[in-house]
């Protein structure tokens, strides 16, 4: 069998898949802050053009992709499948490691999935602009990639820390014509208030989110897009998990589990939903697992429970796996990864154990992904490589208990603008962080009072 499993541009997927469709219980509602009633199409409206918010509340098993869509997909899809022979070999296992390589697109990673669609309805409903937030950058750089492509301006609220760690993002926003600032910044309230209270702060995704949704909030012009969380952006993302069932199916096999990073969960839906359909329909049984730093272990040290998307309060009330929406994780490289919450369905499939959870320090981390590196030679983003230390993980202990595992993860981006995280752990300047319980349950005592 070759080492890399290709398709066709003809097989593009045609369609996104929903997840909703196939869910044993309804997604629980999602709540108006100022009035805690289920929010409606004109309370979104605002922020959202509306097939995207058709797509939000859908339970539709496929929705169409754009051709116009299409035909941009097929500037870097369908993206290439590859059987890890030189990692197998490189830590001594019997099991069968794939990973689905997202780093191929324009932006390099598996961001511009999403950020193309966002532009191209956004465009369609005659918005001029659209404002967002940025964590490491990727979703960031995709949004001002998209944004390009069909002429519309572009605000980025980059995380404080990330801004400062990874420059070259920053750079590379601005080629495309995007306007990138340092969250917290002084051009909104939420932002001027968390710099007269915190002048030093790094910044969290949730800051980065107010400032993004008041910029939108206030403008006419103006749409709000997000990069992960919301279902339509997880249903964009499937195409990465529906092209890996085809590439599966021309390598003669079929993972035993699959393995995504996540934070907010664009990166584990993608290539997680489509095979849990597998299980819901009865045909197979893979165990689908998102890993998250030890740092922001929101699904693993997390409630569910109704709280905002965001630091201000500005965002309706999702339920979800949440630290508190004031909670600021430590500033690690894997800054895709530094969000409180998690997405409202990744949140209900792991509360119905569909999915499983994950959390490792960035060490192990950035050990695996040199292992990766030396072996494929490809220097994964961090975020991607919790995904691969979980993999080798999964394949050491299935070595210990003699098993022969077949294992799929997603490689949703490399880590070409990482190199200072690279050198950092190089030069023993990394630390885990283990966030104290103490501060967790802080953050989770202020959570929303809600009744449903």
């Amino acid at each position: 069998m070759d080492v890399k499993i290709l398709l066709k541009e003809s097989d593009i997927p045609k369609t996104w898949y929903n997840v909703v469709a196939d869910m044993k219980y309804a997604p629980a509602a999602v709540l108006h802050p100022g009035t805690g009633k289920p929010v409606g199409p004109d309370d979104l409206s605002p922020l959202f053009p509306m097939p995207l918010i058709e797509q939000e509340v859908s339970a539709q098993r496929e929705i169409p992709i754009p051709e116009e869509v299409r035909r941009i997909y097929a500037l870097w899809r369908p993206t290439p499948m590859c059987r890890a022979l030189r990692l197998e070999a490189a830590i001594g296992t019997k099991s069968k490691i794939y990973y689905k390589y997202e780093g191929v697109s324009p932006a390099g990673s598996h961001k511009p999935n999403t950020a193309i669609p966002q532009a191209y309805y956004n465009k369609m409903a005659g918005r001029k602009r659209i404002a967002t937030e940025t964590g490491a950058g990727q979703w960031g750089s995709a949004m001002a990639l998209g944004g390009s492509f069909f002429g519309l301006d572009v605000k980025v609220y980059m995380v404080n820390v990330s801004y400062n760690q990874k420059p070259y993002r920053r750079m590379y926003m601005e080629a495309y014509g995007a306007q990138v600032v340092a969250s917290p910044s002084r051009d909104t309230n939420a932002g001027r208030g968390i710099l007269a209270e915190s002048p030093d702060s790094p910044g969290s995704l949730g800051i980065a989110i107010s400032e993004a949704v008041e910029d939108a909030a206030t403008r006419p012009d103006t749409s709000y897009a997000l990069g992960s969380v919301l279902n339509h952006v997880c249903l964009h993302q499937t195409v990465i998990g529906i092209e890996a069932k085809e590439q599966m199916k021309i390598a003669g096999d079929y993972p035993d589990v699959v393995i995504g990073c996540c934070g907010g969960g664009s990166n584990l839906s993608g290539i997680g939903f489509p095979f849990l359909r597998d299980k819901f329909d009865g045909k197979r049984d893979p165990r689908i697992v998102a890993v998250e730093p030890a740092s922001c272990p929101t699904l693993t040290k997390g409630i569910y429970a109704y709280d905002f998307g965001d630091t201000a309060k500005l965002t309706p009330l999702i339920k979800m796996y949440t630290l508190g929406h004031d909670f600021v994780p430590p500033g690690i490289h894997a800054g895709g990864l530094r969000y409180h919450g998690n997405s409202a369905l990744i949140s209900q499939l792991y509360h119905e154990k569909l999915l499983e959870g994950q959390a490792y320090g960035q060490i192990a981390v950035f050990q695996s992904a040199l292992t990766f590196a030396k072996a494929e030679g490809l220097l994964p983003a961090p975020e991607s490589s919790h995904a691969i230390h979980a993999a080798i993980v999964e394949a050491r202990r299935a070595d210990e208990e003699g098993k022969r595992k077949t294992i799929l993860f997603n490689l949703s981006g490399h880590g070409y603008f990482d190199l200072a995280a690279y050198d950092d752990f190089i030069n023993g300047r990394l630390a885990d962080h283990e966030h104290p319980a103490e501060k967790i349950q802080e953050a989770l005592d202020r959570l929303p009072k809600v009744e449903v």
